[in-house]
């Protein structure tokens, strides 16, 4: 009896020592959050001139880390296949303007939303006026695009089903289809879009800022993890409240001093 008793306890203290562990208290030990992210999405995360990897969730993810006291390791993945990369353990959380949505909550945990945007419209110049909203779009006439695995091509496919349909691997290909006439619309996150629209447009684009869905983007992480998730979430709470959230976010959408640094 003394022995089955002793295995129940070790047996509990192991559960517990498993229930306690995850991406936060594994990346203090390691002394690095590895976040696994596409650095294509403006002005999220992206590559300036030099190479390095910026963005409103880099500088995020950055003071993050510092308040975990450890270093950032940002691990450049596509997105179309960002969620494996994350089950196979290739980084420890993902930080790349992922939208919470219910089909993808079902292979990963979230944390709670860091910004909400929606989906808007870059359109060829020639349709302004034709094409007032999605819903105009929806006809076998039109081609759209967006970007391969994202909510934008989710919500092509689902509102505009009527429409043609051709993905891209990254947001600039699918952009430039619009700017050389291939295609019609360009269907993508509003923050993106408001800055594509000149960045990118070359005269040749027009910008629709009603967003016609609601998308919040959070961090993902491995499904049981809610010892992070919890850290996480306080940690967001604080960042509000302290103004560093604040300051975070004018310096990436009240100025487009950055657009200097990029290519």
């Amino acid at each position: 009896m003394k022995k089955f008793l002793a295995t129940l306890v070790l047996s509990a203290c192991a559960l517990s020592g498993l229930a306690h562990a995850g991406t936060v208290d594994d990346a203090v030990k390691r002394g690095t959050l590895r976040v696994g992210m596409d650095p294509t999405y403006m002005p999220f995360e992206m590559t300036n001139k030099r190479g390095e990897i910026i963005g409103f969730e880099v500088d995020l993810l950055k003071a993050m880390a510092k308040a975990m006291g450890v270093k950032l390791e940002l691990v450049s993945t596509s997105y179309d296949g960002i969620i494996p990369a994350l089950l196979t353990d290739k980084f420890d959380m993902i930080g790349s303007g992922m939208t919470l949505t219910q089909e993808r909550n079902l292979r990963i945990n979230f944390t709670s939303p860091f910004i909400v945007v929606g989906q808007t419209l870059l359109i060829r110049k020639d349709l302004q006026g034709e094409i007032k909203s999605y819903k105009d779009l929806n006809a076998s006439k039109y081609r759209i695009t967006s970007k391969i695995g994202t909510t934008g091509e989710m919500v092509a496919k689902k509102l505009i089903a009527q429409a043609q349909y051709h993905g891209f691997d990254n947001e600039q290909e699918a952009v430039m289809d619009v700017v050389n006439g291939k295609a019609d619309a360009f269907i993508y996150d509003a923050p993106y879009n408001v800055v594509a629209v000149n960045k990118a447009g070359a005269g040749k684009l027009v910008y629709l800022p009603e967003p016609f869905t609601y998308e919040p983007l959070a961090f993902g992480l491995k499904k049981g993890d809610y010892d992070s998730i919890n850290w996480i979430n306080n940690w967001l709470l604080q960042i509000q409240k302290d103004g560093t959230y604040d300051r975070i976010h004018a310096k990436w959408f009240e100025n487009t001093n950055w657009l200097k640094d990029m290519e």
